[in-house]
C-alpha cells in the first residue's frame, strides 16, 4: 500500500473498509508473520502460541490460556470410597433385608461405636463409614445410615435394607480416570478447572505467556496535567492500557509523543519488542495526521479508514511481524476501536477466540439513526422497569441513547452501561425496538432506577 495512504490523504476516507473485512485483514497477517493459519487451515495444533509460553502454578492460572493439552496424571478416586453415610458390608450379608426382617450384623467397631474404622468386612460384619472414607477390606457395599438400626442390649446392627455388590461406592477413577484427556491447548481456565488439575496430580500448568502491548499516546496537543487554551489532558492511553490489562494482556504506558515523524518512527521501532503497538491520536488525514504515513515507511498499512461510527479513521497495519495499531484521538473513537480491534488481536496472539460482550435486552425509547455501510456504537443508559404494564414478558430495561453522542465526549461512555450496535445494512432503529445491549460491565451490574 505504498503511496496509497498519501492518495487518501488527499482524497479524505472516500472508501471505508467494513469492520468484518477489516478485522479478517489483520487476522490474517497477525497469522502469516507467526506461520499460522486462520481459522485452523495449515495451522498445527501443537504450535507454541504467538506469544511463547509461561510455566505457572496452579494458583496463579486462573484465566490463564493452556499452551497445550492436559491429561490426567493420575484416577480420581484413587482408592474405592463410600458414597454415604453408613456401614460398610458384604452386599451377599444383607440378601433378603427388609424392615419385617433385618438382616442382623456384628459391628466392627465395637458396641455402639459410630466412630470410621477401617477394620475389615468379615462374613456377617460391617464397618461404620462416612462418605468419602476408603471402603473397608472386604466390603463391596455401603447400607445408608438411615437403614441401620442399633440394637442397645447387644450392640448388633439391625440392616433394613438390601444393597447389591458396588452400591452406594464410588469405584477407582469413577470422576476421572487416569490419562483421561482434559483439556485442550486453548482453553481458558476457570477456578473450576485448577481444582480438577490440583485432584489429577498437576502443581503447575503450561500456559500462553501475556500479550505486551506498548502503549503510545500522540499529539502536540496532549499534555499530562494542567491544560492551557488548545490543550487537552491525556486519557486515551490511560483508558487503553486498563483496556488490555482486564483482557489479559501486559501494557506498557508510554510517555507523550509530538507530532513529529521521527519522533514517531523511533517511538514506534523501541516496542517492536512488544507483541502489540498501540498508538492513540494521528490516525486521520489531517496535516498533523502522520501516523499512517509512518506506519507505510516502516511496514505495511493494511486498512485506514473504517465503517465505523464513530471511529472510522483508524488505521491498522504490520511492522516488522508486530501489529501495529493506530486509534483515532477522539476518546470514544479510541475505545470502539479498541475494542473492535485490540480485544481480538490480543484473544488471536494466545490461541483463542473473543468471547462474546455479555449483553443485557431492552426496549429502546428513542429512535437512533444511522447510515448504511457503517456499523454505529450508539450509547445508551439502561433503566429497570419496576413494572412493564402491558407487556409483563416484554424487557425488563429501557435503553436510553445519551443525549451527547459525539466521538470526542468521553462522558457519553464513562456515564452509560454500554451501546446498541446498528450493523451495516441497518437504516437506524426505531423507538420501541426491542434490543441488544452489549455491557461495559457484567449485566448484573448495570441499570439505573
Amino acid at each position: 500500500m505504498k503511496g496509497a495512504d498519501r492518495e487518501r490523504t488527499e482524497a479524505g476516507f472516500k472508501v471505508r473498509t467494513p469492520v468484518k473485512e477489516a478485522r479478517q485483514l489483520l487476522r490474517e497477517a497477525i497469522a502469516d508473520s507467526h506461520g499460522r493459519g486462520t481459522e485452523g487451515e495449515g495451522e498445527d495444533e501443537d504450535a507454541e502460541p504467538p506469544t511463547g509460553t509461561d510455566a505457572v502454578p496452579l494458583k496463579s492460572a486462573d484465566g490463564r490460556v493452556l499452551a497445550a493439552p492436559v491429561a490426567a496424571g493420575r484416577n480420581v478416586p484413587h482408592y474405592e470410597r463410600a458414597a454415604m453415610d453408613g456401614y460398610a458390608v458384604r452386599a451377599a450379608d444383607t440378601f433378603g433385608a427388609s424392615e419385617r426382617s433385618p438382616a442382623v450384623l456384628r459391628s466392627n467397631g465395637g458396641r455402639g461405636d459410630e466412630t470410621v474404622t477401617d477394620a475389615p468386612v468379615t462374613p456377617e460384619t460391617a464397618t461404620r463409614v462416612h462418605t468419602g472414607s476408603a471402603l473397608p477390606e472386604g466390603a463391596d457395599a455401603v447400607v445408608m445410615i438411615e437403614h441401620v438400626e442399633t440394637v442397645e442390649s447387644t450392640g448388633e446392627l439391625e440392616i433394613t435394607d438390601a444393597v447389591a455388590e458396588g452400591e452406594n461406592v464410588a469405584p477407582v477413577g469413577e470422576d476421572v480416570g487416569a490419562g483421561q484427556h482434559l483439556y485442550d491447548a486453548g482453553h481458558r481456565l476457570r477456578p473450576s478447572d485448577l481444582g480438577l488439575l490440583r485432584s489429577v496430580g498437576r502443581t503447575e500448568v503450561e500456559v500462553a505467556a501475556w500479550p505486551t502491548v506498548g502503549i503510545i499516546p500522540t499529539g502536540e496537543e496532549v499534555v499530562e496535567h494542567d491544560p492551557g487554551p488548545g490543550e487537552v489532558i491525556e486519557t486515551n492511553g490511560l483508558t487503553v492500557s486498563r483496556l488490555v490489562e482486564r483482557w489479559g494482556g501486559r501494557a506498557t504506558y508510554r510517555d507523550i509523543v509530538t507530532d513529529d515523524s521521527e519522533s514517531l518512527r523511533v517511538a514506534i521501532q523501541r516496542d517492536l519488542t512488544k507483541d502489540v503497538v498501540v498508538t492513540t491520536g494521528g490516525s486521520s488525514v489531517g496535516e498533523r495526521d502522520l501516523l499512517p504515513e509512518v506506519i507505510d515507511d516502516l511496514g505495511e498499512v493494511l486498512v485506514h479508514g473504517v465503517g465505523l461510527k464513530p471511529g472510522h479513521p483508524v488505521c491498522l497495519g504490520i511492522v516488522e511481524d508486530t501489529p501495529v495499531l493506530a486509534l483515532p484521538g477522539y476518546p470514544v473513537a479510541c475505545i470502539i476501536n479498541a475494542v473492535q480491534f485490540l480485544r481480538p488481536v490480543l484473544h488471536w496472539l494466545t490461541g483463542t477466540e473473543p468471547e462474546p460482550h455479555p449483553t443485557t435486552q431492552a426496549q429502546l425509547d428513542r429512535k437512533i439513526p444511522s447510515e448504511p455501510g457503517t456499523r454505529t456504537f450508539a450509547r445508551v443508559q439502561l433503566t429497570h422497569n419496576d413494572d412493564n404494564g402491558d407487556a409483563p414478558d416484554g424487557p425488563t430495561f429501557t435503553a436510553t441513547p445519551t443525549r451527547a453522542s459525539g466521538s470526542g465526549v468521553l462522558s457519553s461512555v464513562a456515564l452509560a452501561d454500554g451501546w446498541v450496535v446498528v450493523d451495516d445494512d441497518r437504516e437506524g432503529i426505531p423507538e420501541g425496538e426491542t434490543v441488544l445491549v452489549e455491557n461495559w460491565e457484567p449485566a448484573g451490574g448495570c441499570g439505573r432506577r
